[in-house]
């Protein structure tokens, strides 16, 4: 069962996709916020990261780019979550150092799929 960390700072997205993705048999880590996400990836040491991008705190992409600069956390993959469909958002994801890159509202097959991918 890998064990996946769930960056997310709005309850209803976090309590609808932690119970999905606990359903097809992964473990849910959650955080709330970009610096609370950043301190459990260390902490948790997850497999992989699903990271909004707006958040309080310490946005996604700050964050992001804080755990691929250090050597404990660079090599976990992350998948930017976001609402934020607009051109050159992806790119912007990629640049802080996401792996992957899906848009809300989740379409859980296709994140399942990105999942798996990134995990081999």
């Amino acid at each position: 069962m890998a064990k996946l960390l769930l960056v997310e700072d709005n309850e209803l997205n976090r309590d609808m996709l932690s119970r999905r993705l606990a359903r097809k048999g992964f473990e849910v880590v959650i955080a709330v916020d970009g610096q609370e996400g950043v301190d459990l990836a260390r902490s948790e040491s997850p497999e992989l990261i699903l990271m909004d991008m707006s958040l309080p705190v310490k946005d996604g992409w700050s964050a992001t780019a804080e755990l691929k600069a250090s050597p404990e956390t660079a090599a976990i993959p992350v998948i930017a979550l976001t609402a934020h469909a607009m051109r050159g958002d992806r790119e912007k994801a990629m640049e802080a150092g996401c792996d992957d890159y899906d848009t809300k509202p989740v379409d859980l097959k296709r994140l399942i799929a990105k999942i798996q991918a990134l995990l081999g």
